[in-house]
């Protein structure tokens, strides 16, 4: 005997809801469940309408014993429902509703506010290295498979490391390989100036259509904007947790962690949710090989001595490095130069960096030149006079020389040395350094280890 043979079926389909939607979550209750519809009941069958077989199917294989525990059975003891797949109509929308976007209507808000992905910035030209190794791969994890990797992706780096480029590099990858994803990438500040459009022409709705609907894949870039700003930020959530909840990918960058920003809590947890990765200053080696690159694409000549000099003199970001390419490209095509240190100190003079020297140490020098010459520091203070300890002494007061602002004397009495072995050892290294290649590449490796 089961429950319905004491009660009146609809009661009991409705208990059945009852009963499964403390037992699931609502999206799939909204899914599966609410566009049922009974249309006839019998003590010994119910007929309900479904929207398609699916929706059969997910019952019969996922809630196969519930039904049996609520509904009529039959002598096979299965649950006794016949399945009715409803027919397609076309329902006028009440004069209140908000009417579905054309596709003409989505390509134009698309077009009007989206951000068109830059061709240069695809996955084949972002240089890898140690600094951005971690956020490339998750980039291309969440590329491959939107919405079931990370999700949502938070990428965030100082100004010029890459963000932007890794943004439209997911979003290039999916257009190609996946044409059914409809991908919006937008600034934040984009975004803004949707809702205040859309607000002032009374078209709120269909901008969150747009949004929650149309799009499968959003791409935003530089949040840190929607600081301070409590009614966009608002709707950006609301946005942002309707995608989430229907599987959709959303990939944002910013300059700073979440933790960082100025939101409130509820955002920035949502944006905690999935995978938060960062973005670093790119290695020596790294900015080498993203300068030539750069110049391979201008078609210049880059010897790697040149692009090691320039690449140990501007360290903060890979703009500044592509802007040192523009520059280096104009000059030397407009006056037929060849590219020298020379030329470059010249050329780059505004964008060179030089750490300020009032910072460092004798000791510093001296620990930074022990750890790469493989010395001790005693012996480089002290008086043994082997080739092994001469020509890393002599670097050391070079480097000090350079480095630090203080006179002779005070240089001479830190090392115990006379002022004409300080100057001896530094005219020493000067001409060293012009014909050896690898003494040069250690005193630059000296001098990153002192700044750092």
């Amino acid at each position: 005997m089961t429950v319905c043979d004491s009660c009146d079926t609809t009661d009991i389909w409705t208990q059945f809801l009852q009963y499964i939607k403390k037992r699931c979550s609502a999206t799939a209750f909204g899914n599966w469940f609410e566009p049922i519809k009974v249309l006839e009941t019998t003590p010994e069958e119910i007929t309900v309408e479904i929207p398609n077989i699916f929706v059969k199917e997910y019952l019969l294989t996922n809630y196969k014993e519930d039904l049996c525990a609520f509904l009529p059975v039959n002598a096979k003891g299965e649950p006794a429902i016949n399945f009715i797949i409803a027919r397609p109509a076309r329902k006028k929308p009440p004069s209140d509703a908000v009417p579905l976007l054309s596709s003409q209507e989505k390509s134009d808000h698309a077009e009007k506010f989206g951000v068109k992905l830059n061709d240069n910035y695809q996955f084949d030209t972002f240089i890898e290295g140690p600094s951005n190794q971690f956020v490339k791969s998750a980039a291309m994890g969440v590329a491959a498979r939107p919405g079931q990797s990370y999700n949502p992706l938070f990428i965030h780096g100082g100004v010029g490391l890459g963000k932007t480029h890794i943004l439209h590099s997911i979003g290039h990858f999916i257009r190609k390989n996946n044409k059914r994803q409809r991908v919006q990438c937008i600034t934040t500040e984009a975004f803004i100036n949707d809702l205040v459009y859309s607000l002032r022409n009374k078209s709120i709705e269909q901008m969150k259509r747009f949004y929650r609907s149309s799009v499968d894949v959003l791409l935003v870039d530089d949040i840190q904007f929607l600081q301070n700003r409590l009614n966009f930020e608002e709707e950006f959530c609301n946005t942002f947790e309707t995608l989430i909840n229907q599987n959709k990918q959303i990939v944002i960058t910013s300059d700073k962690p979440p933790s960082q920003l100025k939101l409130s809590e509820r955002m920035i947890a949502r944006m905690e949710w999935g995978l938060v990765a960062n973005i670093g200053i790119p290695e020596l080696e790294t900015r080498v090989a993203i300068l030539q690159h750069k110049a391979q694409q201008k078609g210049l000549q880059l010897s790697n001595d040149v692009a090691f000099y320039i690449a140990e003199h501007i360290y903060n970001n890979v703009r500044q490095l592509e802007g040192a390419i523009n520059r280096l490209s104009a000059q030397c095509r407009l006056l037929d130069l060849k590219i020298t240190e020379e030329v470059v100190e010249q050329t780059l003079r505004e964008m060179l960096q030089h750490v300020p020297r009032n910072k460092i140490s004798i000791d510093q020098v001296l620990k930074c030149v022990a750890a790469v010459f493989q010395v001790r520091v005693s012996d480089l203070k002290g008086s043994v006079r082997t080739k092994e300890v001469v020509l890393p002494r002599q670097v050391a007061m070079y480097l000090a020389c350079k480095l630090i602002n203080g006179t002779l004397q005070t240089l001479s009495d830190s090392f115990g040395k006379t002022h004409s072995t300080i100057l001896h050892a530094c005219k020493s290294i000067e001409k060293k350094v012009a014909c050896n290649e690898t003494l040069r590449r250690q005193i630059g490796m000296v001098e990153r280890n002192i700044h750092s």
